[in-house]
């Protein structure tokens, strides 16, 4: 399995109906700083050699100066130089919300299979996800968000359920449609009524 180009998931999220954060990729520090346009912005390195990027390391957030900018591009790349080859991926900042991780994968008995949990160390420390099998409509959707122990959080007490239903069956039918053998959007940033999806990782 190979890690697809970060801006070909993005690409494919957006056939889908599906809202990631604005990103570039940059190859200087100076073109982060042109990049952030004075507002704070996110850095991280993209290697298929790191599939986990906060674990690793390899992710600097809300960079607001132009000191920041370059200390954290030359700490990244400084990190990176084993994981050749990399890129580095500027991101506006997302705003605050909940995050949430939204995955799915071939499973050899099962077929597609979608993922719904607590996102960034939460889905890990408190096991906390629903996992069904595509395609999903939208009740399956919802019976995901009422089977977790968190669904009142994510859901600002259902202020955006609907929205997360129908992010859920685009994610599932995105699965179905295509050949990915697996997919993770963690974290997606849950807020009353928006969210953004802050990182793509696609195995073809």
């Amino acid at each position: 399995m190979t890690l697809s180009d970060y801006f070909e998931g993005e690409k494919l999220l957006k056939k889908y109906g599906i809202s990631s954060i604005k990103s570039r990729y940059v190859n200087s520090a100076e073109e982060a700083i042109a990049n952030a346009d004075g507002k704070p912005i996110v850095m991280k390195i993209i290697s298929d050699k790191a599939l986990h990027k906060s674990k690793s390391g390899l992710v600097a957030l809300d960079l607001k100066t132009d000191k920041e900018i370059r200390s954290a591009f030359n700490s990244l790349t400084a990190k990176a130089a084993k994981l050749k080859p990399y890129k580095v991926i500027v991101q506006e900042m997302s705003k605050s919300g909940i995050e949430v991780i939204i995955g799915g994968k071939t499973d050899p008995q099962f077929g597609k299979v979608i993922l719904l949990g607590l996102g960034g160390i939460y889905v890990e420390a408190f096991k906390d996800f629903a996992i069904r099998v595509c395609p999903i409509s939208s009740s399956d959707a919802g019976s995901m968000i009422d089977s977790l122990k968190s669904e009142n959080v994510i859901t600002y007490g259902s202020e955006n359920r609907k929205m997360l239903e129908k992010l859920l069956v685009s994610v599932s039918e995105m699965l179905v449609n295509t050949e990915l053998k697996e997919l993770d959007l963690n974290p997606v940033i849950l807020r009353k009524a928006d969210y953004d999806v802050v990182d793509i990782r696609i195995l073809k």
